[in-house]
């Protein structure tokens, strides 16, 4: 066609169409997430397999220690023999943990200040010694270090565990009174009619990481209860069987609840 044919086109011939493009496809949300897909994705991480092992490890320990069933029933036994056995294996799941706590603490540039180093070093530092220690408890009660260590090797691990988590704790107690302050300033910033929207969906955020940290207080206290424990042979009020089976169960749905939604 030539330049006079052209321009004796009406204007709509000279026009091209442009396809629109395709709408972006929603992204689905954790809740949307097939059910099978996420629980592999679960129980291909360590943790999600230990905090399955520790739920029915305490979940046989409550009821050993409330006595609903006879000492000499046969289940009773099988459920001993169950129990110690979970007990073991949990620890064969801590092999070469204690790396995990030890990058924490390489990476000290983030610390902000001189106090949140120190409990840092409390927290991470107790934590690396107690998973460090416990492999050679898993070691020695599996048969292949003399068993005589295992009371001494125990109680190493008790205190530091216990270490660990007063240093845990307060860390998080700190960062409790930042969130604390940091949605006073949103909630003061929701008045403002042109960032309303915004700020609200960032306080929602904010109230969801404070509810997963206060629950990982009290998974802490709960861990922290059976340390002492552990620390006193069993001494004390608050080493009474059944209550110290609570706090593990406790600590165990807490823990499991945040792996799950972190998978």
């Amino acid at each position: 066609m030539d330049s006079t044919t052209a321009t004796l086109l009406p204007p709509e011939s000279k026009t091209t169409t442009t396809t629109p493009p395709n709408p972006p496809k929603p992204i689905a949300s954790a809740n949307d997430r097939d059910f099978l897909n996420h629980l592999e994705a679960y129980l291909s991480k360590r943790d999600g397999v230990d905090k399955l092992l520790k739920i029915s490890r305490y979940a046989a320990k409550i009821v050993l220690s409330s006595s609903i069933l006879p000492e000499t029933l046969i289940l009773t036994t099988r459920l001993k023999s169950f129990e110690s056995s979970v007990g073991l294996s949990r620890k064969a799941f801590r092999l070469g943990k204690f790396v995990q706590d030890v990058n924490a603490l390489r990476s000290s540039s983030h610390f902000g200040s001189q106090q949140e180093l120190v409990l840092s070093i409390l927290a991470y530092g107790g934590e690396g010694i107690y998973y460090f220690v416990e492999q050679f408890v898993w070691l020695s009660k599996s048969g292949l270090i003399d068993a005589r260590h295992a009371k001494r090797l125990g109680k190493i691990s008790a205190w530091a565990e216990f270490a660990g988590y007063v240093g845990s704790i307060s860390l998080k107690f700190r960062d409790l009174n930042e969130l604390s302050g940091e949605m006073a300033a949103v909630s003061s910033m929701v008045e403002i009619a042109d960032s309303r929207g915004e700020e609200e969906e960032r306080m929602k955020k904010l109230k969801a990481k404070m509810v997963l940290k206060r629950l990982s207080i009290v998974q802490d206290f709960a861990d922290g209860f059976m340390a002492l424990a552990d620390i006193r042979d069993g001494k004390g009020k608050l080493s009474s069987p059944l209550f110290l089976s609570c706090a593990g169960l406790l600590s165990a749905i807490i823990s499991t609840q945040k792996n799950w939604a972190s998978c």
